[in-house]
C-alpha cells in the first residue's frame, strides 16, 4: 500500500514538473520556457517576440504535417551538394566549413536542410498561386528604391594564402612577417561577375589591406586573402538585374501572403498560453 501511494505521488510529482516547463500549447503541442528562452538568446529578442516566432515555427510544423509534406534524403543531399559546388567545395569540405564556422554536425546541418526544404515547399502550397509577377513599374520602382544593393565592385586584387595546415595559415594572419614552407601564395585578380556570392560576400566583408577569415579550399586545405585593392564599384542598367529583381520581389510578396495566412490561421487555432519566463 504504502509504494502504491509513494508511486502516486511521484507519478504526480514528474507530471507537475512536466507542466512547468510548458509555457504554450500550440493545438495541443508544447513550446516550453526552456524553447522560449533558447529564442530569446539565438535571436536577441524579448520574450514576447520568441514566443510569437515559436508559435509561428509550430504552425508552420503543424501544417507540413497536415499537408503530408516530405522532404527526402535525396533532396536533402542534393541541396548540400549543390550549396557546396557553388563555393567550390567537395560535399566532405563543405561538412569541415559548416562545423568549424558554427560546431554543427553533419547530421544537424542534413536536419537543417530538411527543414528547409519542407518549409519551401509549404511555402510554395500555401503562396504560389497567389503572387502575380512584377510588371516592368514594379520592377523600376524596385530598382530605384534599392539601388545600393546592385551596386558592388568589379573585381578584387588578392594575394591567396592557402595551406594544408590551419593553424599554420593563423599563425601567418597573426604575424604577417611570418614564414612558413606549408604556405602557399599567389595573387589574382578576381572578377566579381565570376565568383561564387558567398565568396563575393566574404571579399566584400574584408577591410582593405586585411586578411579575410580561413575557409576551406575545397581540396583538403585552406586558404585566407589578402585584400590589397578593389576595383570601382561597378554600375549597370536595370536590365542587368532583372531576374535578380524580380526574384526579390517574388519573395517578398510571398512572405506577405504567408504572413496573412499564418495571421488568420493563429486566430482560429488552438493556441493556450500557461506562463512566460520570468
Amino acid at each position: 500500500m504504502n509504494k502504491i501511494i509513494l508511486t502516486i505521488f511521484l507519478t504526480i510529482g514528474l507530471c507537475a514538473q512536466m507542466i512547468d516547463g510548458v509555457a504554450i500549447v500550440v493545438k495541443g503541442s508544447a513550446i516550453t520556457l526552456y524553447d522560449i528562452k533558447k529564442e530569446m538568446k539565438l535571436v536577441n529578442i524579448s520574450a514576447k517576440n520568441a514566443a510569437n516566432n515559436l508559435i509561428r515555427k509550430k504552425l508552420e510544423e503543424l501544417e507540413i504535417i497536415e499537408r503530408r509534406i516530405k522532404a527526402s534524403s535525396d533532396e536533402v543531399y542534393r541541396d548540400i551538394k549543390q550549396t557546396a559546388a557553388r563555393n567550390n567545395m567537395s560535399v566532405s569540405d563543405f561538412y569541415e566549413a559548416v562545423r568549424n564556422s558554427n560546431g554543427m554536425s553533419s547530421t544537424e546541418l542534413k536536419e537543417q536542410i530538411k527543414q528547409k526544404i519542407l518549409s519551401q515547399k509549404l511555402y510554395s502550397s500555401i503562396a504560389y498561386s497567389s503572387v502575380s509577377q512584377p510588371d516592368d513599374e514594379d520592377i523600376e520602382q524596385y530598382y530605384k528604391l534599392h539601388k545600393d544593393e546592385f551596386n558592388h565592385p568589379s573585381a578584387f586584387y588578392v594575394v591567396t594564402y592557402m595551406s594544408k595546415n590551419q593553424s599554420r595559415l593563423q599563425e601567418k594572419i597573426d604575424n604577417p612577417m611570418f614564414h612558413s614552407p606549408d604556405i602557399q601564395t599567389s595573387e589574382q585578380k578576381l572578377q566579381y561577375e565570376k565568383i561564387s556570392p558567398e565568396l563575393g560576400r566574404l571579399l566584400e566583408n574584408t577591410p582593405l589591406s586585411s586578411f579575410s577569415q580561413i575557409v576551406p579550399d575545397g581540396s583538403g586545405g585552406y586558404m585566407s586573402f589578402y585584400l590589397k585593392s578593389i576595383d570601382s564599384a561597378k554600375k549597370n542598367g536595370i536590365s542587368t538585374y532583372k531576374d535578380q529583381i524580380i526574384s526579390k520581389i517574388m519573395a517578398s510578396k510571398r512572405e506577405q501572403v504567408l504572413g496573412d495566412y499564418f495571421t488568420r490561421l493563429r486566430l482560429s487555432a488552438d493556441i493556450k498560453r500557461i506562463r512566460m519566463p520570468e
